[in-house]
């Protein structure tokens, strides 16, 4: 018996779309390899950005930790003597009394602070002090009273930032010698300031939280003026080759 096989008519269209789909595979695997290729390389980009932004916060955390911890000014000491007024009156030999300070001179921010601790043989009291160049001010803040006290600055007896430091390296190498003269100046407590933001940043950290009054210089005010009534206050400092006496009166 002969068999007979009939071949299906529709087995040869069948076989073109088999080709065609082994084919169509053939050129999808190296999309499919490129595109495990590139999801690999984004997943590093990824980390090594990562691990850079990581980096970086501890960098610029260690600097705000430095910044914050670390003194950002040197402070600079120094002590002048000037002679006793007993001795100016009297043909005995000179005495002189000694003012130490401490000083925080930002050349940069155009700022001098002046620090002065409680003296030892004077009846002045102890102070903080802050000469603004920019604003042109200075305050002092009494640290018997807790008062701060603000006036224009005086740029005749007050040496800028550069010159101070160049001053206070003298005293500390003893190259200048560190006996002076006596200047007075008398103030006056005008009135009461509410707000001490307008005054500058430092004046306002000086002062914030105090009773803050401007002063005005005893020779500019006009009529006449009872001093019997006064309650005085002095503080002796120095910021040039002088020291100076300042004295602030409220009635």
């Amino acid at each position: 018996m002969v068999k007979i096989a009939f071949q299906s008519p529709f087995a040869h269209k069948d076989e073109p779309k088999k080709e065609a789909a082994e084919a169509l595979v053939a050129e999808q695997d190296p999309e499919v390899a490129t595109h495990s290729r590139e999801g690999s390389s984004g997943r590093c980009l990824l980390t090594l950005l990562g691990l850079a932004f990581i980096l970086a916060g501890v960098v610029v955390g260690g600097a705000c930790i430095y910044k914050h911890f670390m003194p950002k000014n040197k402070m600079l000491r120094g002590q002048m003597c000037y002679v006793g007024e007993d001795s100016q009156n009297q043909a005995a030999e000179p005495y002189f009394l000694p003012i130490a300070e401490e000083a925080d001179i930002r050349e940069t921010d155009n700022i001098a602070i002046i620090d002065v601790p409680v003296p030892k043989f004077s009846d002045s009291d102890p102070a903080a002090i802050v000469h603004d160049f920019d604003r042109l001010l200075t305050a002092y803040l009494d640290l018997h009273l807790g008062n701060c006290y603000v006036i224009p600055l005086n740029t005749s007896i007050v040496m800028p930032p550069r010159n101070l430091i160049d001053f206070f390296a003298k005293l500390a190498t003893g190259s200048y010698l560190p006996q002076t003269y006596l200047v007075r100046e008398e103030m006056i407590v005008t009135e009461e300031i509410d707000n001490v933001s307008g005054l500058g940043i430092f004046i306002h950290q000086l002062c914030i939280g105090k009773k803050t009054f401007r002063l005005q210089r005893r020779e500019k005010l006009i009529g006449l003026q009872k001093r019997s009534a006064e309650k005085c206050h002095i503080i002796r400092h120095f910021e040039n080759v002088f020291i100076v006496e300042t004295k602030f009166c409220q009635q």
